[in-house]
C-alpha cells in the first residue's frame, strides 16, 4: 500500500507542470498572428462626440463591451478601472463600450453606484455594435493594437486585476 502512495505521489509531482495554471496566472487573449482590421459604429463619448476607433490609433486599446444589466459585465468593471489606472495612459487605455438601451446615462449611474473612477464612459446602438463586431454574448472584450487591429478576443468576464492579465498587457505594450 505504502508503494502505491509513493507512486503516486510521485506521479503527481511530475504531472504538476503540466496541469492547468490557476486563473489569475492565465493570460486573458491567444493573441492572434493575423491582426484583423476592426469596423467601427460611431461611438459616443460622454461629452456628446461622436468617435470612431480610428481615433484611438496609436494606442493599444482594450475594447470592452458591457451593459449595466449584464451580472458578469458589472462584476468585471471594478477591475478594468483599476486596469486603466495601472497601465491607462498614452499607449493604453480600456474603452468600455456600453450597449445598454438607455444610452450613455445608464452607464453613467452604473458608474456612481459603484464608484468608478478612472474609466471613461462610451455608448453606441447595440445592434452596429453587434453588426461591427461580430460577437455573441457579454461581456466581450477586443484588443486592438495601436493600429487599430485585432489581435486578441475574449468572450465571457475575466479577473483584469490578474497577474497574467497584467502581464500579458505589458507584453503587447513592448
Amino acid at each position: 500500500m505504502s508503494d502505491c502512495i509513493g507512486r503516486r505521489a510521485i506521479l503527481g509531482g511530475l504531472a504538476t507542470p503540466f496541469m492547468a495554471m490557476p486563473a489569475l496566472a492565465r493570460p486573458p487573449f491567444r493573441l492572434g498572428k493575423d491582426p484583423q482590421p476592426l469596423l467601427s459604429p460611431p461611438i459616443l463619448d460622454e461629452a456628446g462626440t461622436t468617435r470612431k476607433l480610428d481615433d484611438f490609433i496609436g494606442r493599444v486599446v482594450l475594447l470592452n463591451i458591457w451593459a449595466t444589466w449584464c451580472p458578469p459585465c458589472r462584476e468585471e468593471m471594478p477591475a478594468l478601472d483599476q486596469l486603466e489606472e495601472a497601465l491607462g495612459g498614452d499607449r493604453f487605455m480600456v474603452l468600455p463600450l456600453n450597449i445598454d438601451e438607455g444610452g450613455i446615462t445608464r452607464g453613467r449611474k452604473f458608474y456612481n453606484e459603484v464608484g468608478i473612477r478612472h474609466l471613461p464612459l462610451f455608448w453606441a446602438e447595440p445592434l452596429r455594435v453587434q453588426l461591427a463586431f461580430a460577437f455573441i454574448g457579454l461581456p466581450t472584450t477586443l484588443l486592438v493594437d495601436n493600429r487599430g487591429n485585432e489581435i486578441g478576443r475574449l468572450q465571457g468576464p475575466f479577473d483584469w486585476n490578474g497577474r497574467g492579465a497584467v502581464d500579458q498587457l505589458r507584453n503587447v505594450l513592448r
